[in-house]
């Protein structure tokens, strides 16, 4: 038996020293250690020797075993850190090359044209102020002095819900509302989505429009001229000329519309504006005799259009990245 256990132990020491990862190692301590392990079958033998012998031969076993466990947990270590090394060694990164470009969206023309308009008149002290989308009739027409039998009221022109409520023609209730809220003296701009039945290269049912009202005491046609000049100027970034036309709006009077001069000589419209009409003031219970005021609106589509020459205004509501990706 004795030479038995020192085959044993020398075999097994062999094997383990050879051993060159950890599925290996496993398989040689089941094979030597298990239930049905060789050392395992040797202590189980035991019961086969003359009592005299067993105590010598039984030490000798544990001797083994201790040493093949030992063994086999100092491998266990070596070779578990040469598959960290090697998972290291096959997964480094080179942090010499270019980095991965991530694809990241970007602003859409008209979010950002919104943005900046409403950054230039605040810095102008005007409040940006919102309002409901769906709109009463006396709001959006009624205090506007806009009379029932206007064009604009007519079933063709506005998407109604019933008699009383429909989606806003224009953002000038929120000034009207604004007005109830706060009072006068006011300078508000009103920035929103409005709704008019109309679809074409230059119209959509839904588009932006940006309205400003200043109401105070002595304000008049010089005031809007000169805030008008300074915000074109401002936008385009550049000296531009205007030319205001006589027109005609309800709830403005005078009225005008704006148009500047474009690259090829030719005028373009932009906005239209007025002084607020007596009428919209006696509406909301301010003394027209005391207060006058200008208000304005504008097309954001209409401005980006012309800023980026765009000849369709659909191409905006497209979604096509290869349009939209021009405006990062």
């Amino acid at each position: 038996m004795s030479d038995s256990l020192s085959d044993l132990s020398s075999k097994s020491i062999q094997e383990i020293s050879e051993c060159s990862n950890l599925k290996e190692l496993e398989l040689l301590r089941v094979k030597y250690l298990g239930k049905k392990g060789k050392i395992t079958k040797e202590l189980k033998s035991l019961g086969k020797l003359a009592p005299p012998e067993r105590p010598k031969a039984g030490q000798r076993i544990n001797s083994i075993k201790e040493k093949v466990q030992s063994l086999i947990e100092t491998k266990k270590l070596v070779l578990a850190d040469v598959s960290i090394q090697e998972k290291i060694a096959s997964s480094s990164i080179d942090v010499t090359l270019n980095g991965r470009k991530n694809n990241r969206g970007n602003i859409h023309p008209i979010s950002s044209i919104l943005r900046e308009i409403e950054s230039i008149f605040h810095n102008s002290g005007f409040r940006v102020e919102d309002g409901p989308e769906i709109e009463d009739e006396y709001h959006n027409f009624t205090a506007l002095n806009i009379p029932e039998n206007h064009p604009a009221r007519a079933m063709h022109d506005t998407f109604y819900f019933n008699t009383n409520y429909l989606l806003r023609t224009h953002t000038s209730p929120i000034q009207i509302r604004s007005m109830e809220t706060h009072g006068v003296p006011i300078k508000v701009i009103a920035p929103g989505k409005v709704y008019r039945r109309d679809s074409d290269i230059t119209h959509t049912p839904m588009f932006h429009q940006i309205e400003g009202l200043v109401i105070d005491k002595n304000i008049n046609f010089t005031h809007l001229k000169g805030m008008l000049h300074q915000f074109i100027n401002t936008f385009y970034k550049k000296d531009m000329e205007l030319r205001f036309r006589p027109s005609y709006f309800p709830f403005t009077e005078p009225s005008a519309e704006v148009d500047i001069l474009s690259k090829d000589g030719s005028w373009l419209e932009i906005l239209g504006c007025g002084m607020v009409h007596p009428k919209v003031l006696e509406n909301l219970k301010i003394d027209p005799e005391i207060y006058t005021g200008y208000a304005f609106g504008m097309g954001v589509e209409r401005l980006a259009m012309l800023r980026h020459e765009i000849k369709d205004i659909r191409l905006f509501y497209d979604n096509d990245l290869h349009f939209l990706n021009q405006f990062k």
